[in-house]
């Protein structure tokens, strides 16, 4: 399985890389461009192209959307998964946060209490 959230030139070779009925998830396109891929793959390698969105799951499926949400507040709080925190940042500090998160600073979280 391939999670994209950038597209552009390396979706391709990456694509390229998948294992025979592997599945490439389209996340987003952060880099930029959005590629375009031969369909040809997709049958050479018995391969799926996903479109992975979540807005538009949560309008068209939101009985399955809250469960999933609620599985996932109960992963949260068993400690089965936890969101990586880059920082933490008072609401003063908002102009700051924007332009960190404008240059890509960001690792993980940025968390700005009330």
């Amino acid at each position: 399985m391939i999670y994209d959230p950038v597209g552009g030139d390396l979706a391709e070779p990456a694509f390229r890389s998948i294992a025979w009925r592997g599945r490439y998830l389209v996340v987003g396109f952060a880099g930029g461009s959005i590629p375009a891929l031969p369909l040809n793959l997709t049958l050479l390698k018995g391969a799926s192209i996903v479109g992975v969105f979540w807005g538009g799951f949560a309008r068209n499926e939101p009985k399955a959307n809250a469960s999933a949400m609620t599985e996932l507040a109960q992963w949260c709080a068993q400690g089965k998964i936890k969101p990586v925190i880059d920082r933490t940042l008072s609401m003063a500090e908002l102009k700051q946060a924007y332009a960190r998160m404008g240059s890509r600073g960001v690792m993980g979280k940025l968390v700005m209490p009330n």
